[in-house]
């Protein structure tokens, strides 16, 4: 069991508060990270910590490059008529569609 105690660091401007865990792991995978996090000049705590920030940048950048609109879509913005800003769903432009459809 591997047991993670960052210190709670103090400044004037702010107080910056870290949370405790204990993590259990295989033997050889704690060894072969300690040595380095040694060889890096860190300590275990921090290379964790390096990691799981680089981990969630890029999940992160992944949900962002989910969510961009394809060009064809693109091309597609503003090819139709404008709608009032009443009236965003449309439903007042379809009703009077209709009406105008049916006299």
């Amino acid at each position: 069991m591997l047991n993670l105690q960052p210190n709670v660091m103090n400044s004037q401007s702010r107080i910056l508060k870290l949370v405790y865990m204990e993590i259990a792991i295989n033997r050889k995978v704690y060894q072969q990270a300690q040595m380095y996090a040694q060889g890096q000049g860190l300590n275990l705590g921090s290379v964790i910590e390096n990691f799981l920030v680089q981990l969630i940048s890029r999940n992160k950048n992944s949900v962002e490059k989910e969510t961009v609109t394809p060009d064809a879509v693109m091309s597609l913005l503003g090819a139709g008529d404008s709608v009032s800003t009443d009236d965003l769903n449309g439903r007042e432009a379809y009703y009077h569609y209709l009406e105008e459809k049916h006299r």
